[in-house]
């Protein structure tokens, strides 16, 4: 029976794995929700403002907002994603033996829902979900290049850094499953543009004029009577990024840069970790059936990597922005196998040592983190 496992350990990682993102949940609540908690108290009470749509949307149906609710929030996000993942790995790949290390590599990975865990109630988990909608919706019809608009234009309005973190990914989708899939013509070409300009425009508006109309003071005055215990002075100690403009966010940045980067060789090996599921993605793009499609797949590659690298340039969460990287990887990964092969593609090895010695290393990893490693 040992000898068994060793060989082939795939359900017993999946079963650690669980096993982890309970601990990690438990851990995780414990913890005071600072930023989190500020975002579900502020709205448009007071103007168009950017990071404002959860709170705007809460507000709807309270006045007062308790601390638990950015974990019931939170976990029913995390439980929703969770549950349009495994239909996507249904439709796409399908759950068998031989699937079942490619489903480790990525649901287990502690880029993805291990670390959506720990960073509960952040914004980050939002783009992957509204992400995976549009790889599973029906996407023959301008309805479905409206749509993933229409959710492009949400998350900036829940945080305008989304255009830079899973906004690019979702352009890359819908070229993938409508474009690439259906072809190009005038009128369908002409839409997407239109879409893409107007989620352009709406991002440069919350990021140069979504800034806060009143005195940081009245702000954090107004923020209290949200509060459903007002004596929690503690949970509003980050109103000031409502005022930090995009030079000071840069400038603390960089400033942060030398110590932070000592987290690179981390990032880099846990990167080089997943090496069985990136020679597997390698293998799906050389099988294409289209030089076209390889092409523009590896330029998306390229060019969502590039929005990352801005965004490590410009805010400091490297954990967070790292993480998210990989996920959109992921993603992508499931809207090449979507596309039109030459040839089957082996999956990910059950048996082999070395991609059993990685698998089982990633399972115990429980997260990566928010701004260093860990």
């Amino acid at each position: 029976m040992t000898v068994r496992i060793l060989q082939n350990p795939w359900r017993l990682l999946l079963a650690i794995n669980a096993a982890v993102i309970a601990g990690v949940f438990i851990h995780k609540i414990q913890l005071p929700p600072y930023v989190p908690y500020i975002h579900l108290l502020v709205d448009y009470h007071l103007g168009f403002i950017k990071r404002a749509l959860i709170g705007a949307v809460i507000a709807l149906f309270t006045d007062k907002v308790p601390v638990w609710l950015v974990f019931a929030i939170g976990g029913v996000t995390w439980l929703v994603t969770l549950a349009l993942f495994l239909r996507l790995f249904q439709r796409t790949f399908g759950f068998t033996a031989k699937t079942l290390p490619l489903f480790v590599f990525i649901a287990g990975s502690p880029f993805f829902l291990k670390n959506f865990m720990h960073t509960l109630g952040h914004f980050d988990i939002y783009g992957c979900a509204l992400a995976i909608v549009l790889l599973l919706m029906p996407a023959g019809s301008l309805l479905f290049v409206a749509t993933a608009a229409l959710f492009s234009v949400i998350l900036v309005l829940i945080h305008h850094i989304h255009l830079l973190m899973y906004v690019p990914t979702i352009v890359t989708i819908v070229v993938i499953r409508h474009y690439l899939a259906y072809g190009c013509n005038r009128s369908n070409v002409a839409f997407g543009i239109g879409a893409l300009g107007l989620v352009s425009a709406l991002f440069f508006a919350a990021q140069f004029w979504g800034t806060m109309p009143i005195p940081e003071a009245d702000f954090v005055a107004y923020l209290k009577t949200r509060m459903a215990d007002p004596s929690r002075t503690d949970l509003l100690q980050f109103a000031y990024i409502w005022y930090q403009p995009l030079a000071k966010e840069i400038s603390d940045t960089w400033g942060r840069l030398p110590h932070n980067s000592l987290g690179v060789p981390v990032f880099a090996a846990l990167i080089w970790l997943h090496t069985p599921l990136w020679r597997f993605f390698a293998d799906l793009i050389g099988a294409l059936a289209s030089d076209l499609h390889r092409r523009f797949v590896i330029a998306a590659l390229v060019g969502v990597s590039l929005a990352y690298l801005v965004m490590f340039a410009m805010v400091f969460d490297y954990s967070r922005w790292i993480s998210n990287w990989a996920v959109c990887m992921f993603l992508i990964l499931h809207a090449v196998k979507m596309l039109p092969a030459a040839r089957d593609t082996a999956l990910i090895p059950a048996e082999d040592r070395r991609t059993n010695i990685f698998g089982l290393i990633i399972t115990l990893i429980p997260r990566v983190g928010i701004i260093r490693p860990f």
